[in-house]
C-alpha cells in the first residue's frame, strides 16, 4: 500500500472504496459508487483523447502539406498552434468551472474535440485547416487544466494514484495514434482526410460519461464535489448547515514555486510538442520508411504508458522530486545526442529514450497537485503553470520548423532541443522542492 492510500479517511475502511465515493445517498440520487466509477471512466476515456489530434497531424505531416500546399514554415505554425491553444483556452478553464461546473465544462470539452477532428479533413485551405485544429484543441486546452482539478477534488487521497491512470491513458491515447494513423490511412485508401478525421469517434464516446456531471439548471458550482461522510463533521471552517466559505484567491505570481513550475512545464511541453510534431519527419529524412518513422513516435510516446503510472506514485512518496527530472533530462539529452549522430542506425533507443524523457509531463502533473493544499489553490496553480508554461513552449516548434526549412538538415533543430533540456531540469528541480503555493503567495 502506498503512503496516499494509507492515509485514506477512516470510514472507508469498511467498504472498501475511496472517501470520495461514500457519503450518505439522497433519495432519487445516483449511487455514489457507481458515479465514482463513470467518473473514473470519463477520465480515462477523456485523457485517450487530448493528444490524438496531435500526433495523427504529426504522422501524416508530409501529407497534409502536399494536399493543402503548406511551406514549412506554416507547418511550424501548426506544430506550434497546440501551445498556443493550451496557453489561451486553458487561462479561462477556472473561471468557465466555476461558472459552469468541472464536468460540464470537460463534457463540452470532448464535443469539441469531436466536432473540430471532423471538420479539419473536410476543408479545403490551410486557414480553414486551421480554424478546426483550434475549435478541438480549445476542447483539449480546458480539460487539460480541469484533469488535475477533478482528481484533486474526487480523489483527495489518490492524487497520485489517478494522476498516474490519467497520465499512462493519455500516453496510450497518444501512442496508438502515433501507431496506427498511417496504416488506417493505407487501409481506409491512402486519403490523410479520412486518417485525420476516424479520430472524432474516439471524442464522441468520451462525451458520454461525462453527460452524468453536468450539473443541473440552477445547481450550485459546487454540487459535483464529493460529499463528506457525516461522521467526519463540516469541513474546517464551516459550522454545520452553513455554506462552505468562498475560497481566497491566491497571488499565484507572487510564488515563487508557482513560477517554476510554469517554467518546467513550458519546457517540457516544447519538448514534447516538438517531438509530436517533427521525429516522425526527422526519420522520414534520415531514410526511415513512412510506416517505421510512424511507428518510432508511436514508441516514444508509448514509454509514457507505463512510466506515467509509476513517476506519480513514486513523486508521490519523495519529499523532493529533484531526482526524478534530472533522471528523464539525461535520458532526454542522451536521445538528442543519439538523433543527431546516428538518427537511422540507433532510431529504436533513441525513441526510447526521448520517449522516458517525455515523462515530464506525467511529473509536472504530479507536482500541481502536490505544491498546493486546497482544490482552489491546485485550480489556480493548474491555470498559471499550463496556460504560462504553453506560452512559453509556443515557439519552439515553430522555430524547428524555420530553422529546418532555412539551414536544409536537423542539426540546428536537434541542438536547439538539447540545449532546451538543461535550463528544463533546473527549473524542475526547483519546482521539485516541498513547498506549497499558499505559504510563498501568503508570505
Amino acid at each position: 500500500m502506498t503512503g496516499e492510500e494509507a492515509r485514506t479517511l477512516p470510514s472507508t475502511a469498511a467498504s472498501g472504496t475511496s472517501a470520495a465515493s461514500v457519503p450518505p445517498a439522497r433519495p432519487g440520487a445516483t449511487p455514489r459508487a457507481w458515479r465514482t466509477r463513470l467518473l473514473v471512466v470519463g477520465i480515462v476515456l477523456a485523457a485517450l483523447n487530448l493528444r490524438p489530434a496531435i500526433t495523427s497531424f504529426g504522422a501524416l505531416l508530409e501529407e497534409v502539406r502536399d494536399g493543402l500546399g503548406m511551406s514549412g514554415s506554416v507547418a511550424g505554425l501548426l506544430t506550434s498552434l497546440p501551445a498556443l491553444c493550451f496557453a489561451i483556452f486553458g487561462s479561462v478553464a477556472p473561471r468557465l468551472s466555476r461558472r459552469f461546473g468541472p464536468g460540464a465544462v470537460v463534457c463540452a470539452g470532448m464535443a469539441a474535440i469531436g466536432t473540430g477532428l471532423l471538420v479539419r479533413p473536410l476543408v479545403g485551405n490551410t486557414a480553414a485547416f486551421l480554424v478546426a485544429s483550434g475549435l478541438a484543441l480549445a476542447g483539449i486546452a480546458v480539460s487539460n487544466v480541469l484533469m488535475p482539478v477533478i482528481v484533486k477534488r474526487w480523489f483527495p487521497d489518490r492524487v497520485g494514484t489517478m494522476t498516474g491512470l490519467y497520465s499512462m491513458a493519455l500516453a496510450l491515447g497518444t501512442a496508438t495514434a502515433a501507431a496506427v494513423t498511417v496504416p488506417l490511412t493505407s487501409a481506409m485508401g491512402g486519403s490523410w482526410r479520412a486518417g485525420l478525421a476516424v479520430w472524432a469517434a474516439l471524442a464522441a464516446a468520451a462525451v458520454l460519461p461525462w453527460l452524468a456531471f453536468v450539473r443541473p439548471r440552477g445547481g450550485t458550482p459546487g454540487e459535483e464535489a464529493p460529499e463528506r461522510d457525516k461522521r467526519d463533521g463540516p469541513p474546517r471552517g464551516e459550522s454545520a448547515g452553513q455554506a462552505p466559505a468562498a475560497a481566497p484567491v491566491l497571488r499565484i505570481t507572487r510564488s515563487r514555486t508557482a513560477w517554476a513550475l510554469a517554467v518546467f512545464f513550458g519546457l517540457q511541453a516544447t519538448a514534447a510538442y516538438i517531438s509530436m510534431g517533427w521525429m516522425a519527419q526527422i526519420f522520414r529524412d534520415a531514410g526511415v520508411p513512412a510506416g517505421r518513422a510512424g511507428l518510432l513516435l508511436a514508441i516514444t510516446m508509448v514509454m509514457g504508458v507505463p512510466l506515467a503510472f509509476v513517476i506519480p506514485r513514486l513523486a508521490t512518496r519523495l519529499p523532493h522530486q529533484g531526482p526524478i527530472v534530472v533522471a528523464l533530462g539525461v535520458s532526454g539529452l542522451a536521445g538528442y545526442a543519439g538523433l543527431y549522430l546516428a538518427p537511422a542506425g540507433g532510431a529504436l533507443a533513441w525513441a526510447v529514450l526521448i520517449g522516458i524523457a517525455n515523462c515530464a509531463f506525467p511529473l509536472a502533473l504530479t507536482m500541481v497537485g502536490m505544491r498546493a493544499r486546497t482544490g482552489a489553490g491546485v485550480a489556480q496553480l493548474s491555470a498559471f503553470a499550463q496556460s504560462t508554461g504553453y506560452l512559453i513552449s509556443i515557439p519552439g516548434p515553430l522555430l524547428v520548423g524555420v530553422l529546418y526549412q532555412h539551414s536544409g538538415g536537423w542539426g540546428l533543430p536537434i541542438a536547439l532541443m538539447a540545449g532546451l533540456m538543461v535550463p528544463q531540469v533546473i527549473v524542475g528541480v526547483f519546482a521539485g522542492r516541498d513547498r506549497t503555493v499558499e505559504d510563498e503567495a501568503a508570505a
